[in-house]
């Protein structure tokens, strides 16, 4: 069984700096990227929003392997220091042939990442911005926060008010109303570093 994370042991690695752009239509097109460590954002280069964020572990740039006129309008930006692998889609569609637990490992990614865009159109549809910011803060500490002895996640605060605002639909000035409304009822705690829920 060939998983992601031993593939990207057989790949040559690249480290990239915080701040650092991928580019997905450039040096690295028709690419399909591993994140070894740290985390990065895809964002649409038609509109500079935010699609979504990577964690370690996931892959990224995989529209490679399904639209190749898609990928080329999307970047990513790493938002910590990131070690990242790289595969050209040819390659990466012949592995999967090889090794269908890679192929449905990938798909099962992919699943998942149009299940959470079908879920910020409900959301905005059916709930208003100050529901979808909360949940938002919910899904973000579930996914990437690290729970402690006493059961508090915390998580590294890795995007903007900014970012959160496109990734939710909504505006930086009720992003910074509703966390501020948040930590004073003590629901989360946050600074520049972190963000933490208080159970």
């Amino acid at each position: 069984m060939l998983n992601m994370m031993k593939i990207c042991e057989i790949l040559e690695m690249d480290n990239i700096e915080k701040g650092q752009a991928i580019e997905l239509n450039d040096t690295h097109k028709n690419s399909v990227f591993f994140l070894k460590k740290g985390s990065v954002k895809i964002v649409n280069t038609t509109n500079g929003t935010v699609k979504y964020v990577v964690k370690r572990g996931n892959i990224f740039g995989e529209l490679a392997l399904y639209n190749k006129e898609a990928a080329t309008e999307e970047v990513a930006y790493a938002l910590e220091d990131c070690i990242i692998c790289y595969i050209a889609s040819e390659q990466m569609e012949d592995l999967m042939e090889q090794h269908k637990s890679l192929k449905n490992g990938v798909l099962k990614i992919y699943g998942l990442r149009i299940q959470k865009l079908e879920r910020r159109l409900h959301d905005l549809l059916y709930k208003d911005s100050t529901t979808r910011i909360k949940e938002f803060i919910t899904d973000y500490l579930e996914e990437f926060g690290e729970i402690n002895e006493k059961g508090t996640s915390t998580a590294k605060n890795l995007l903007s008010h900014k970012e959160i605002a496109n990734l939710t639909n909504t505006s930086r000035q009720t992003v910074s109303n509703v966390l501020s409304t948040m930590r004073k009822e003590g629901v989360i705690d946050y600074n520049v570093q972190f963000i933490s829920d208080t159970k």
